[in-house]
């Protein structure tokens, strides 16, 4: 199964349908926090068919209003600020955060451990765990960018829009 991973939208909604659009073959999607206002979650629930997990960033404003759009598009759950999943087999990990993630990919308790935050798009091994961050759809470093993880080959790639 393809996975899609994305974070730091900041309301980029034109970017945000780029990204969407060549996620057509991933079956689920993974947010890891700062879409910012509720129309962003709006925006990702209706462009992606498929199962989405979110997490929390610490730009993520009207927590309420968005969590209430999650909840009447249907396939989308917010975690908080945390998430722990199991997707065709695979431990995976949310967070916002680089040096939690970091912390967790060192545990080896999981097979991926998302974040995001820093805006830098990487995929890094610890150990037996793959530590991805995506980037950043927002494209304030002048790229917007994703990651998509394939559970059967446990690996991942970023992709530059």
């Amino acid at each position: 199964m393809r996975i899609g991973i994305i974070s730091d939208i900041h309301d980029n909604l034109w970017a945000l349908q780029d990204v969407l659009t060549g996620l057509t073959d991933c079956a689920e999607l993974l947010c890891l926090g700062d879409l910012c206002a509720p129309f962003t979650m709006l925006a990702i629930a209706e462009g992606f068919h498929g199962p989405v997990h979110v997490v929390w960033g610490n730009n993520d404003g009207d927590k309420l209003a968005i969590a209430r759009q999650a909840q009447e598009i249907g396939e989308v759950t917010i975690h908080g600020h945390f998430a722990e999943l199991e997707l065709e087999g695979r431990k995976i990990a949310l967070t916002h955060y680089p040096d939690m993630a970091a912390a967790l990919a060192r545990g080896g308790e999981y097979d991926l451990v998302c974040h995001g935050h820093d805006h830098n798009a990487e995929v890094t091994q610890v150990g037996e765990t793959l530590l991805v961050d995506p980037g950043e759809v927002m494209g304030r470093y002048g790229t917007h960018t994703y990651a998509v993880y394939d559970t059967d080959a446990d690996e991942a790639e970023i992709i530059t829009v």
